[in-house]
């Protein structure tokens, strides 16, 4: 009886390949996202304001963290709970797939997250004018929550390590 639960158990694990399957189709629609932006912006970058431009250039950059994030996700979840990925030799293969634990993955997210946020903090503080001082200071505050929580994360793994 025990094998049986622990074989279903185990075997459960594929429950998350349409998961991941599904980050796909989320890239796949953050890049269309993506390229809409581009194309609403190319017939006004001669009218745009030079702020308002790198506004948008930090958005696309946003969309690419994100992306990256969602590929990191998807690959390395794959391979570290469901099943390893198989790539013929000579083909294309990311340097850090297959060596990426789930401590790092978990890392690797939280230094996106930061990133993320860090952009999205940029963005606010070149439009500052147009928020309330304790709006500005609540972006802060959820910012360094995402900072210290990173650093915590990174730590305990740290520790973990020993």
């Amino acid at each position: 009886m025990e094998s049986i639960a622990e074989k279903f158990l185990y075997a459960s694990r594929w429950l998350l390949a349409p998961i991941y399957l599904g980050l796909s189709a989320g890239l796949l629609i953050l890049g269309i996202k993506f390229f809409q932006e581009v194309i609403h912006v190319m017939p006004l970058i001669f009218e745009t304001k030079e702020t308002d431009l790198v506004l948008i250039i930090l958005g696309l950059i946003d969309l690419s963290l994100v992306g990256g994030l969602i590929v990191m996700v998807m690959l390395s979840g794959y391979e570290n709970f469901v099943s390893t990925i198989d790539i013929k030799e000579g083909d294309e293969k990311l340097s850090w797939l297959g060596k990426m634990d789930a401590g790092s993955l978990k890392q690797k997210v939280a230094a996106s997250i930061v990133a993320i946020s860090s952009i999205h903090l940029l963005k606010i503080f070149m439009n500052a004018h147009t928020y309330e001082y304790d709006q500005l200071k609540w972006f802060v505050i959820i910012h360094m929550t995402f900072v210290l929580s990173a650093i915590g994360m990174a730590y305990v793994d740290r520790l973990n390590r020993y």
